[in-house]
């Protein structure tokens, strides 16, 4: 979590230098739903994500320094520096892509996950989406086709109650609950507590567990906010879509300040400890940055390359 969190503070640091021309979403505040579900994961199993990918990939132990370059345009970005903040990649830990088209990758997915039954893999897939992507045909079609062929997938919905700056209640019925539309396509679901690590993890560990030994899918729903903009480095509070009572309150359940608690309370980690972890993370961080910006662009040959017909 302290990784994506400093990762992502230092973008929004040198966005405004105008080098990464790529939009970002930024994962800050969620922190807790990608460490959580991914710790549980190996480099067998696959992950897809959404626009707001970085924790994500982050989590499923993509590699930083491509990730960094590929928000520069450099071609050692993970995807040749060809797709920015919201297409990353990394094939080597099982983290097949991302995507900004909302709910896109949900039936990739699902086609990930049968393809894994089809090779009689013992893989499971995980896909990130914002509760957005269940307003969309394709999440109940992707339900459906996976409850039908009862696929080793876990649909982990991060609820953040934002549609860029479109509440919960413009856009679905009152008292209706995200993780009951699962239930009505057969689908076993749960809803927690996103800001929770220790809550995401145990939740998110059972429900593989049960995979591995031959459920089927399985929907989890994350309660969680975001800090940031929709879009952009900055805070939006001013522009009125939310109160600052609201996002004061979802501040002081950071789940980083959180399970830093739960450690010291617990005596587990102490302060030197912390330090030392804290260290370790800015200087990976400082490195992945100055081989972003020392890296070269690519060569205009790329723009051919990777393409279904010249």
């Amino acid at each position: 979590m302290l990784r994506i969190r400093e990762i992502e503070e230092k973008i929004a640091e040198l966005y405004p230098e105008q080098e990464m021309r790529c939009p970002t979403h930024l994962h800050i505040g969620q922190e807790a739903i990608s460490a959580g579900v991914c710790a549980n994961l190996s480099n067998n199993d696959y992950v897809l994500s959404g626009h707001r990918c970085h924790g994500h990939y982050i989590a499923k132990q993509g590699d930083i320094r491509a990730m960094i370059a590929e928000l520069y345009g450099k071609v050692t970005g993970c995807s040749m520096g060809k797709g920015g903040s919201m297409h990353l990649l990394d094939l080597s830990v099982g983290y097949l892509g991302s995507s900004p088209i909302v709910g896109s990758t949900i039936p990739i997915a699902v086609g990930t996950a049968f393809g894994s039954v089809m090779r009689n893999e013992h893989s499971i897939t995980v896909v990130f989406f914002g509760e957005a992507a269940t307003e969309t045909g394709v999440f109940h079609e992707s339900l459906n086709f996976a409850a039908l062929h009862s696929l080793p997938i876990i649909f982990v919905c991060e609820n953040n109650f934002y549609c860029v700056y479109s509440p919960l209640s413009v856009r679905q019925p009152e008292n209706r609950e995200v993780y009951e539309l699962a239930k009505g396509h057969g689908i076993e679901s749960y809803q927690s507590d996103g800001n929770d690590v220790c809550e995401v993890y145990e939740l998110s560990k059972t429900a593989i567990k049960k995979l591995r030994n031959g459920h089927g899918p399985i929907f989890l729903e994350f309660m969680t906010y975001r800090w940031r903009e929709h879009c952009g480095p900055y805070y939006d509070n001013d522009l009125g879509y939310r109160t600052k009572e609201e996002f004061e309150e979802w501040e002081k359940r950071c789940p980083i300040k959180r399970f830093r608690q739960f450690l010291t309370t617990s005596k587990i980690v102490d302060q030197k400890e912390f330090k030392r972890i804290g260290n370790i993370v800015n200087k990976e961080i400082e490195e992945a940055f100055t081989f972003a910006k020392t890296s070269p662009f690519p060569n205009p040959e790329l723009l051919e390359e990777g393409i279904y017909a010249s």
